[in-house]
């Protein structure tokens, strides 16, 4: 189901104008098209089609007339986007009020206010690529919503086949290292105990840090007991190209999944 106008600017259905345009302003910042130029294409079309989306939201929610229509379709049960909205062929540098872009701060945090928003692009781009990628192997699959996980995935065993597959676990990071290996490992052994299933973790991160940092900081996790049941097979991955550092003995599993990852 798609999202409501008003969800895509995080205000109550109940908001003024006033705080639509803060909403606005707020959320477009994130897409505009300098500050996902570093970005690779695919993420820049991701970006172009939400910044319409946010556009068209915004001059709906601030027009009283197309408000009040708007709030009948979605009431009734309608389309939350109605498909008159231009956002399935966006332009590549989208329309948007003057007023739309926030006054800067200054100094250092502005790279700091730069970085958070193409931060935040890029983590939803992972997670919904991944559960995308998880969706495509596995079709349904159930999702334990751990903490510190963007998706903790148990998939459904195929009525053909009396092994269950592994459970898969995603978190995204800033960077991955040592520390980030450490802290992930840390957090799947206290997972619910599960038998009869390995653990594949898949640590995500546009930044990722040499082959023999990783593999000295998993290995050393490795020698620890295993408290989450099945064994853990720990996949660090750069998700600028997609690429991976797989275990010699990860199940088939992880190189199907980071095949549906890469761009085709």
């Amino acid at each position: 189901m798609s999202k409501t106008y008003y969800e895509l600017l995080e205000v109550a259905p109940s908001a003024s104008v006033d705080d639509i345009k803060r909403a606005f302003r707020r959320e477009i910042a994130k897409y505009h098209p300098d500050k996902v130029a570093h970005l690779g294409k695919e993420f820049q079309d991701i970006a172009a089609v939400r910044a319409a989306e946010l556009t068209e939201a915004y001059k709906t929610l601030t027009d009283e007339t197309q408000r009040a229509e708007y709030d009948e379709v979605i009431s009734s049960g309608g389309p939350a986007a109605p498909t008159s909205a231009p956002v399935a062929a966006p332009p590549p540098r989208p329309a948007a009020p003057r007023h739309a872009e926030p006054a800067p701060p200054s100094g250092s945090s502005i790279f700091q206010h730069e970085r958070s928003a193409s931060g935040d692009l890029v983590l939803k781009f992972a997670r919904e690529r991944f559960k995308s990628a998880l969706a495509s192997e596995f079709g349904q699959y159930d999702d334990l919503r751990l903490q510190g996980f963007e998706v903790s995935a148990v998939p459904k065993p195929a009525f053909f086949s009396m092994k269950s597959p592994p459970r898969v676990f995603g978190r995204i990071v800033p960077v991955v290292d040592a520390a980030a290996v450490a802290e992930a490992w840390t957090l799947a052994a206290r997972s619910p105990k599960d038998k009869q299933r390995d653990l594949c973790l898949f640590l995500m991160g546009p930044s990722v840090a040499p082959p023999g940092e990783l593999a000295a900081a998993i290995n050393e996790e490795r020698r620890k007991p295993m408290l989450a049941g099945g064994k853990i097979f720990l996949v660090p991955v750069n998700t600028k190209t997609w690429a991976a550092h797989v275990p010699a003995d990860a199940p088939p599993v992880v190189k199907s999944l980071l095949a549906r990852l890469k761009p085709a």
